[in-house]
């Protein structure tokens, strides 16, 4: 059994059990989340086009960062940026069919 989730503007097939990095969610760690499905894929190959994913969000934290670099040559130009990205950890924890 599996499901399609939309957040953060991705969207993410999931599966009972296992653990997703999403875009941060303002929702504290170890609180329960309630994620609408696009789609939901049960055991008999039926595809249900409604449902709900319960995750738990096991962590806040920042992705490894990623180096920016302009250059243009003859013109005395470089600039370096670094950016963190922060995400979510979730634990998906059951998948509803409604």
């Amino acid at each position: 059994m599996y499901a399609v989730i939309k957040t953060g503007g991705k969207q993410y097939r999931v599966e009972p059990g296992t653990q997703i990095k999403v875009e941060k969610l303002s929702v504290n760690e170890g609180e329960t989340i309630e994620l609408p499905a696009l789609m939901v894929k049960d055991d008999e190959g039926n595809i249900v086009f409604s449902g709900t994913v319960e995750a738990e969000v096991v962590e806040h934290g920042k992705h490894k960062k990623v180096i920016v670099f302009k250059f243009k040559r003859k013109k005395r130009y470089s600039r370096k940026k670094g950016h963190r990205q922060p995400y979510t950890l979730l634990k998906v924890k059951e998948i509803k069919v409604s």
